[in-house]
């Protein structure tokens, strides 16, 4: 098995929008959307959580479970600030929709692990500090149905 960094490889886009309901973007909605990798200080949830149900019965002690619920975990994107432009808090001001897609091994055509998730912008923050850092703005979403997972990447062209 091949290991690899996500630094360097995973690329995480923005998409206003996806015409097929099984949320496989086309190349034109991908190349439509905006490339935010470069922009991004810290990514947080983008995945899916399960809430098993406990099954007890009287012939044993243990308690068993089965598969429950499925939901989105708490999701967030946290961007460098920029000193001039606000492309962020435009692009992605609170109500938003869209699609977050995250190519966990590349935007590369025909390579597995594209993921994406329906969204609506929830909030849009600016961490003050007095810390030595650099500025950042952190975008929390809410996932609002069933992503894709592990999707296969179409052509760009």
């Amino acid at each position: 098995m091949a290991r690899f960094n996500r630094k360097g490889t995973t690329k995480i886009y923005f998409l206003p929008t996806i015409a097929s309901t099984t949320l496989v973007p086309t190349g034109a909605e991908i190349t439509a959307g905006t490339d935010y990798t470069g922009d991004i200080n810290a990514v947080d949830g983008w995945s899916i959580e399960n809430t098993p149900i406990d099954t007890p019965d009287m012939a044993s002690t243990f308690v068993s479970k089965i598969g429950g619920d499925d939901t989105a975990a708490d999701s967030s994107l946290t961007f460098y600030e920029d000193s001039t432009l606000d492309t962020i808090e435009t692009d992605l001001a609170k109500g938003t929709t869209g699609y977050v897609v995250i190519f966990s091994k590349g935007l590369t055509t025909g390579a597995k692990g594209m993921d994406v998730f329906p969204v609506v912008v929830t909030s849009i923050s600016k961490p003050y500090t007095t810390d030595n850092e650099a500025a950042r703005i952190t975008v929390q979403f809410a996932v609002t149905a069933r992503p894709l997972q592990n999707g296969t990447v179409p052509s760009l062209t």
